[in-house]
C-alpha cells in the first residue's frame, strides 16, 4: 500500500483516502485580489479541497535581462517580461489577506514557491504544504532546501525524465519522507497524444513508498477522472472564471461548471473502485435468485442412479439446485431419492456432495 501522510490539517492522501483535488489559480486572478478571492470562493463551492496560487520574488526567480526582455504578446500586461509578471505578484501583505480568507471560506491555501526566497516567505506564512512546479523540480538546491523545511511536498514532474525523477526522489527522500509526485506534462493546452497517464503507473513501480497523482493542462475533465481511476491520489488543475481571459494558462483551465463536474467525477469513480476481491455482493442476490441457474435432470432418474453427463443439464431452476460450476462433482455419485425429469437436483438428494447451494453472501 502506498504511503500515507498528513498533507493538510487533518487531511491524509495514499492509501485508501480519497483524492487530493487542487484548484490551481496560479496568475489567473489578473492582478486583481478580489477576483483572486472569487476565485477562491469558487474553489471551494465547487468541492475542490485546496486554492493555489503561484509566488514568486521576481528578482530571484529571474535575472535582469529577461525580466527587462520585451514581452509584446496579446497575452501582456506590460511592455517587458518584468512588467508583466509585477502586475501579476501579490505582495505579502496580499498573500495574508488571501490566506485569511481561504481559511474564512473553509478551504486549504498554498501556493506554489518559485524560487528560494518564495519558498522562505511560504514557509514563514505557514503553508500546510509546499507545490514545487515543473521548472523547479530539477533544481536541486532548491529541492533540498525545501525537503529541509519539514513540511509536505508535492513535486510536478513536467520536462523531466525517469532519470532525473529517481533523483528527485532521493534528494527529497533523504530529508523528508512526506512528499508526492504528480504525472505531468508542460504544455498549455496539452494534447491528449502527450498526456502519458501510464507513467502514473510507472512512477507507482518505480517509487512504491510514495503516492502518486497528476497535474494536467489538457481540455476538459475526461484524462484528470482517468489519471484516479488509474491511482492518482493527487489532482491538480487550473481554474479560471472566463477562458477567454487574457493570459496563456485560461484556455486549459477549467471553469467552474467544469470544476464542479471534475470534482463529481472523481467522487464517483473513488466510490467505483471498491475492492479487489471478487465475489457475489449483497446487491446482486436478487438476480442471483431470479435467473441464478442451477443443475436439472435431463431425464427421469431413478432413487439409487449413479450421474452421468448425459443426465444433467442446467437451467434456471425453481427451487435452487447445485450451482453449475459444481456439475462434473455430480458425476460418479448417487441419487438418494427419485428426481422427475427438468426437476432441480438439490445438494440433499446427492450422495456424498454434502455441499450447500454457494450464494458467498458477504457481510454488509
Amino acid at each position: 500500500m502506498p504511503l500515507k501522510f498528513e498533507l493538510c490539517p487533518g487531511r491524509m492522501i495514499g492509501g485508501s483516502n480519497p483524492c487530493f483535488i487542487i484548484a490551481e489559480i496560479g496568475q489567473n486572478h489578473q492582478g486583481d485580489i478580489e477576483i483572486a478571492k472569487k476565485m477562491i470562493k469558487m474553489a471551494k463551492d465547487c468541492g475542490a479541497d485546496c486554492a493555489k496560487f503561484q509566488k514568486s520574488e521576481l528578482e530571484y526567480k529571474f535575472n535582469k535581462r529577461a525580466l527587462e526582455r520585451p514581452y509584446t504578446s496579446k497575452q501582456s500586461w506590460g511592455k517587458t517580461y518584468g512588467e508583466h509578471k509585477r502586475h501579476l505578484e501579490f505582495s505579502h501583505t496580499q498573500y495574508v489577506e488571501l490566506q485569511n480568507y481561504a481559511k474564512e471560506v473553509g478551504i486549504f491555501f498554498t501556493a506554489s514557491g518559485m524560487d528560494e526566497m518564495a519558498v522562505e516567505f511560504l514557509h514563514e506564512l505557514d503553508v500546510p504544504f509546499f507545490k514545487v512546479g515543473s521548472g523547479d523540480t530539477n533544481n536541486f538546491p532548491y529541492l533540498e532546501k525545501t525537503a529541509k523545511k519539514g513540511r509536505p511536498m508535492v513535486i510536478s514532474s513536467g520536462m523531466q525524465s525517469m532519470e532525473t525523477m529517481r533523483r528527485v526522489y532521493q534528494t527529497v527522500k533523504k530529508h523528508n519522507q512526506n512528499f508526492c509526485i504528480l504525472q505531468c506534462t508542460s504544455a498549455y493546452p496539452l494534447e491528449a497524444e502527450d498526456v502519458n497517464l501510464r507513467v502514473i503507473a510507472e512512477y507507482q513501480k518505480e517509487f512504491p513508498d510514495i503516492p502518486i497523482g497528476y497535474s494536467g493542462h489538457e481540455s476538459g475533465v475526461h484524462i484528470s477522472v482517468a489519471a484516479v481511476a488509474l491511482g492518482a491520489k493527487v489532482i491538480e488543475r487550473h481554474v479560471t472564471l472566463d477562458k477567454s481571459w487574457k493570459g496563456s494558462d485560461h484556455e486549459a483551465s477549467l471553469e467552474p461548471s467544469e470544476l464542479t463536474e471534475l470534482v463529481k467525477a472523481i467522487r464517483l469513480v473513488e466510490r467505483s473502485l471498491g475492492t479487489s476481491i471478487k465475489q457475489m455482493l449483497p446487491c446482486e442476490e436478487p438476480c442471483h435468485d431470479k435467473l441464478g441457474k442451477s443443475v436439472v435432470a435431463k431425464v427421469a432418474i431413478p432413487k439409487g442412479t449413479v450421474l452421468s453427463m448425459d443426465m444433467l443439464g442446467v437451467k434456471v431452476g425453481e427451487p435452487k439446485g447445485v450451482p453449475p460450476e459444481d456439475i462434473y462433482q455430480l458425476v460418479g455419485k448417487s441419487v438418494t431419492e427419485d428426481v422427475e425429469e427438468d426437476e432441480s437436483i438439490t445438494p440433499d438428494v446427492v450422495e456424498s456432495y454434502g455441499k450447500k447451494i454457494k450464494l458467498r453472501k458477504v457481510k454488509r
